[in-house]
């Protein structure tokens, strides 16, 4: 007999419901008058209960995100009867009770690969080990139709494994397994054959599937599916219990492939049919792959008909081949790859090997920073040579080679330092700049002067920066010797206060001092709308594949190589929920899913956040774009950080990925998929901040009031004169 459920219930004469089937629900709109006049009926049996819970629901659906359009607040709600329950159950509409039982599936299956999997049908046969798989496909939204082939009645010694109850003792196998997918989802269509599979039977059964389940008990009619299957080009899947063996047969690929991966030759449904169970039990073996049995498997095996009346099976070991069945429906309802063949998920084997995260993980903590001791200062030339080694860069790459001679330091752009937003290395002369500012200080802070030439050359060396060493005095430079030591990042969210107006004075006049204007920006509406700005260049830099993986090369976590370059992650003042998070975002495959699903809002979260906590942002413009013009820019951004520090302010440099950028080819070398976007928000960035058309940003300080750092910038050591830093 079969049966279908969704609607398969019918009332008589006198509006009273039959129950035809008891296999489904009976789903009932109150706008349509037969349906309404059931539900009269139905309230007037005092033997049936209602429950209304469609206020939760409603809220249940209200607070998802995105949030629901009308189309899903508005549709009418429903009523589900379940006939064997004898209890009527508010729900949804159809498209809402979708939306809000699959929402948990996202972004694991997105919403787009939800709807190609429910346009599925799929078959199940037999519903011991069968009733876990197609109850995991109801629940996990893999098909839009199931039909469930049994012949035989749920029986007290099922209950190790059938997640039934005793209520359903006596009561068929697929009923049992539709009954219990009707109380998941009583829109799922779910046609139930209780008589099981015969030659007469099968062609009907599979007429229109997309995927077979097979996992019934009969060997002939294990064959008989799989023929008929392959003569319909259907891929068919198997679990087997023990030591969680899985079976795929791409029928749907393979049309000549023979049943069963050829184990058993030639034989056929009609061949097996005809066998005794002593004969069967080869045929089985070769299934089963007896060779890889467990060994309480194999012994039980011996054991059966003699202490044991059947083959043993644990319902442990039935869930870990639902959910490889469910994978593997997965992949074929996409379209992703999955061959012909047979694997383990063998959890006994998995946790005989575990491995101790105490053992293996990093220990927290690193040595103090690595920073050359004033007293080892040898002479003047290398007190220069020191400070400029302690210029702040961008990643804190230290894009230099420093050299220092007689009565000279050379500052050179090393090209195999460089990252994809240091554009024409253009963020290289920033930090050179920067370097020549700590130079000339430290020459004036022994009484000599530094004189300072740029030198523009090729891509092997973009840019030399010669500092000349000459008797001098410069009380002005002398007096911020001290503040080099001091000076630091400060990546603390800190609180935003108004700048006084000294402070204001003293930025200024350090940026003018190097040729350079400084453009404060106090404006809260400026800086949130900077701040929304900014977190979006950070999101597309998440996002770029290239770009994230220069971002990650700069992080330096515990263990890490390369301790005295790059950015301590402890310098990123987070908390250990968000330094995990960030341990997952350095993951390239995690980035490669947001930028398909148009993901990843949250990925500049911390930036705007930063952002909209800072009592104001410095911009150092430049009007000279040349590399000189930039190391220039790069001076001035280092007396500023230092003018305010020395009033008090926390400081950190903000670069978003378009900084350095000033071709529409190179933003798209930027980010061929968000050129157009970061050519959107550099205009806005140039509108909000009032930079001048021939004028540039050097660099963008964050100014605001927080307590010290974690920890200070490592440093590579300082090599000697003929050693250029590596």
């Amino acid at each position: 007999m079969t049966f279908e459920h969704s609607g398969a219930q019918a009332d008589d004469s006198n509006g009273r419901v039959e129950d035809q089937s008891a296999a489904g629900a009976l789903v009932l709109d109150p706008a349509e008058p037969a349906d309404q006049q059931v539900l009269d009926s139905l309230r007037g049996d005092p033997a049936i209960v209602f429950i209304d819970r469609a206020a939760q629901q409603a809220e249940t659906l209200a607070r998802l995100l995105p949030a629901p359009t009308g189309e899903l607040t508005d549709e009418p709600r429903r009523w589900a009867y379940y006939p064997w329950r004898r209890t009527v159950v508010s729900i949804l509409g159809p498209r809402a009770f979708a939306r809000v039982r699959a929402d948990r599936n996202r972004n694991l299956i997105t919403s787009q690969e939800q709807e190609a999997l429910g346009s599925l049908r799929v078959g199940v046969v037999g519903l011991s080990v069968g009733h876990a798989v197609a109850h995991t496909l109801a629940m996990q939204g893999l098909c839009g139709e199931l039909r469930l082939a049994d012949f035989d009645d749920l029986e007290l010694s099922n209950l190790n494994r059938v997640p039934a109850t005793v209520f359903d003792i006596g009561v068929n196998k697929a009923v049992t397994a539709a009954r219990r997918i009707a109380e998941v989802d009583p829109y799922l269509a779910v046609r139930v054959i209780d008589s099981g599979l015969t030659d007469q039977t099968v062609d009907a059964f599979l007429d229109g599937l997309d995927i077979v389940v097979e996992e019934c008990d009969s060997l002939d009619v294990k064959a008989l599916v799989r023929e008929a299957a392959r003569s319909r080009r259907q891929p068919v899947l198997m679990a087997t219990s023990d030591r969680g063996l899985i079976d795929v047969e791409r029928f749907d690929l393979e049309p000549e492939r023979p049943i069963f991966h050829g184990l058993l030759g030639e034989v056929d449904a009609a061949s097996l049919a005809g066998l005794d169970s002593r004969e069967k039990i080869p045929h089985v073996l070769r299934i089963i792959d007896g060779g890889n049995l467990s060994a309480r498997g194999a012994a039980s095996l011996v054991e059966v008909g003699q202490t044991l009346s059947t083959w043993p099976q644990l319902v442990g070991d039935v869930l870990v081949g639902a959910a490889a069945v469910a994978e593997a429906v997965r992949r074929i309802g996409l379209g992703e790859p999955l061959s012909s063949g047979r694997a383990r998920l063998d959890t006994a084997t998995a946790l005989t090997g575990l491995t101790d995260p105490m053992r293996r993980a990093p220990q927290p903590g690193w040595d103090p920073v690595t920073v050359e001791d004033p007293a080892d200062v040898r002479d003047a030339v290398h007190a220069v040579a020191l400070a400029a080694n302690r210029a702040p860069s961008g990643g804190n790459v230290q894009p230099w080679h420093i050299e220092s001679g007689r009565d000279v330091v050379t500052i050179r752009v090393a090209p195999e330092f460089q990252s994809t937003i240091d554009v024409g290395f253009r963020g290289s002369a920033v930090a050179v700049g920067a370097a020549t500012f700590n130079a000339r200080v430290a020459a004036a802070a022994h009484q000599l002067s530094g004189e300072v030439t740029f030198v523009e050359g090729d891509d092997r060396s973009p840019l030399t920066a010669v500092v000349t060493l000459a008797e001098g005095r410069d009380e002005h430079l002398a007096s911020l010797y001290p503040a080099l030591a001091a000076r630091e990042t400060n990546r603390r969210h800190g609180t935003p206060s108004e700048l006084p107006p000294a402070t204001v004075a003293a930025l200024d006049a350090a940026g003018r001092r190097e040729g350079a204007r400084v453009q404060l920006l106090e404006d809260r509406e400026v800086i949130d709308a900077l701040g929304t700005l900014l977190a979006e260049t950070d999101r597309i830099r998440y996002l770029t594949p290239h770009l994230h993986t220069d971002m990650a090369s700069e992080l330096r976590w515990p263990g890490d190589g390369l301790p005295d370059s790059g950015i301590d992650v402890r310098s990123l003042e987070l908390g250990a929920a968000e330094l995990v998070t960030l341990d997952i975002l350095r993951r390239p495959e995690v980035m490669s899913l947001l930028t398909a699903w148009n993901a990843g809002a949250v990925l500049g979260a911390d930036t705007r956040a930063r952002i909209v906590n800072s009592g104001a942002l410095a911009l150092i413009l430049t009007d000279d774009i040349s590399l000189t013009g930039y190391a220039r820019g790069g001076s001035a951004a280092e007396a500023v950080w230092i003018a305010a520090q020395q009033h008090g302010l926390s400081v950190q440099p903000i670069s978003p990925v378009f900084l350095y950028a000033h071709t529409a080819d190179e933003l798209h070398e930027l980010s061929p998929r968000f050129a157009d976007r970061l050519a959107d928000l550099q205009r806005r960035f140039r509108q909000l901040t009032a930079v001048g058309p021939g004028e540039a940003t050097a660099l963008i300080l964050r100014l605001t009031s927080a307590p010290p750092p974690s920890v200070r910038s490592r440093r590579r050591p300082l090599h000697s004169a003929s050693t250029p830093v590596s």
